[in-house]
């Protein structure tokens, strides 16, 4: 009877239910949206709102992780990826083989989709040795690969999309200023493969399936238009009409699966720092800031809001894009809420290992801040 009624309850607030679950999986968008609302009080609705959103960032943006969803619907990168795993003949050597793909995959396809695609295989080639740890282990070294492993393109991370257009940074400007770091990165993370004790992995046989030859085609074609748009080849909207225009014929499902609440969650920030800049203490008081050392204020702002707002919001104040696109790379290690890719992985790891989670977090924070720290002496040194 009590469940009953408990059904019965649940039936007639059906609203209220989803947008709870909703919440739940958007809590980053929920912040962001508040944030705004708060920031729109401070400073009322007028005409200068609409200069406050980065259109051509949120273009990119779509396009890319469309036709991203158009390939992940294929397989395209979980076959690649196990066909290359089966060379692995140990643990070790599989980790270096799974840190790669996810370094390599987050500069093409962004950090937090690499994680999406390859976080599972991951899962797939350590439980069934029954090692917890060090399935926590990998997760938390793939996190780190795709965090960093992404800040070497303008699409790698979404933060760098928004300040690859905002400041109009050339391309090889930008990846020369994210280089040093970015080597420096690829050596920890090979190192942090010893972390994992070396035993023989054999990876069961199992039917992958077949690449559609055609499908695959047109989505690799699309994906090239769409780094040729970001990297300002081709025009934002003829790429943008051609995306849709394919994928709405050819696999509409890639078009509902794009990551909305991530578009959302920009343009909710774009209306809080654009209204923060309008404010004279606050504009004063981050100015104050930068001025002493861009890179460390960017770095320890991703701590406390994320990287992607952080940048948005610090890039009113400063034109030391140098320093403040290095910050908020290395600062999307550190805490869980450092970069929205760290939830991704904190909720993988999660859904398979509930008694597991405090003993990730703290491995988590350890390894993290470690990165953080270590890349901010370079960085730093090398006058940055």
């Amino acid at each position: 009877m009590a469940h009953s009624a408990v059904s019965q309850d649940v039936s007639k607030r059906p609203f209220i239910g989803r947008l709870i679950l909703f919440l739940k999986k958007n809590a980053v968008l929920a912040i962001a949206f508040c944030a705004a609302v708060i920031s729109a009080i401070l400073v009322p609705p007028d005409g200068e709102y609409l200069g406050y959103f980065d259109v051509k960032t949120l273009c990119c943006l779509f396009g890319t992780l469309a036709v991203v969803c158009a390939l992940k619907n294929i397989r395209f990168f979980a076959i690649l990826a196990s066909r290359i795993i089966r060379f692995a003949g140990n643990s070790r050597t599989a980790t270096l083989i799974l840190l790669c793909i996810t370094f390599i995959g987050s500069m093409l396809i962004a950090n937090d989709m690499a994680l999406i695609t390859f976080l599972p295989l991951g899962y797939y080639v350590f439980s069934a040795t029954g090692r917890k740890q060090e399935v926590a282990t990998v997760f938390i070294l793939q996190n780190i690969a795709a965090n960093l492993g992404g800040m070497l393109t303008p699409f790698g991370n979404p933060q760098n999309l928004y300040l690859y257009t905002r400041y109009q940074i050339p391309t090889g400007e930008f990846m020369g200023i994210m280089f040093p770091p970015f080597i420096v990165a690829i050596v920890l993370i090979a190192l942090c493969c010893f972390l994992i004790p070396q035993h023989s992995l054999k990876i069961q046989e199992k039917r992958e399936g077949t690449l559609p030859k055609g499908r695959t085609m047109v989505y690799i074609i699309l994906f090239s238009l769409t780094i040729m748009m970001v990297f300002r080849l081709l025009p934002v909207w003829l790429v943008l009409i051609a995306v849709v225009a394919v994928l709405f014929f050819m696999d509409r499902k890639a078009l509902w699966m794009v990551d909305y609440g991530l578009l959302a969650t920009f343009v909710c920030f774009f209306i809080f720092s654009g209204n923060m800049g309008r404010l004279p203490a606050v504009r004063d008081f981050f100015s104050g800031l930068l001025e002493k050392n861009t890179l460390l204020t960017a770095a320890l702002s991703c701590q406390v809001i994320s990287n992607v707002p952080s940048a948005i919001l610090l890039s009113q104040f400063t034109e030391n894009y140098a320093s403040l696109l290095i910050g908020v790379n290395i600062g999307g290690a550190g805490t869980l809420i450092a970069s929205l890719a760290s939830l991704i992985t904190f909720k993988e790891y999660s859904n398979h290992y509930r008694d597991g989670v405090k003993g990730y977090l703290l491995q988590f924070t350890g390894l993290n801040f470690a990165f953080l720290i270590l890349l901010a002496i370079f960085s730093t040194l090398i006058g940055r």
